[in-house]
């Protein structure tokens, strides 16, 4: 998967929520607005046939299955190495190495990402109230 830059301008009442709920779950405001993006951007049909699977197996689980799906998280250890990399991205640049592990742990993270808006969706069809997934963890 391929990523892209974009640089938008936010007013400041979005900001400040942004960043504020980046500091309750100790992440940096990049991955913060990444996941607020992720969640509100319909998927695309050409997904890669892994995460079309993935996918595809979340309609046919119990809720209690979803609601673990949707509360479900990177690694912390993964997350942590994640957000190191970016910032080492942003001063001083990254390794080959460091770069392919940057994007393997972004495909993870955006595995997740996508795991988790889908089953939050599929809840809210079947008639739950999903509002709890939105508070900060």
């Amino acid at each position: 998967m391929t990523v892209q830059t974009i640089t938008i301008d936010l007013p400041d009442i979005l900001y400040q929520g942004l960043k504020r709920r980046a500091e309750q779950t100790h992440r940096c405001g990049e991955i913060e607005v990444l996941e607020v993006v992720a969640a509100a951007v319909p998927v695309a049909e050409d997904l890669s046939p892994d995460l079309s699977d993935a996918v595809t197996q979340l309609t046919v689980l119990h809720d209690d299955e979803l609601w673990r799906a949707a509360r479900s998280h990177l690694a912390p250890e993964a997350a942590a190495e994640m957000e190191r990399l970016h910032h080492k991205r942003q001063s001083d640049g990254l390794t080959e190495s460091e770069a392919e592990a940057l994007a393997s742990l972004v495909g993870q993270y955006e595995r997740y990402m996508l795991v988790r808006a889908t089953a939050a969706a599929l809840l809210r069809e079947r008639g739950h109230d999903v509002s709890p997934l939105l508070a900060p963890a």
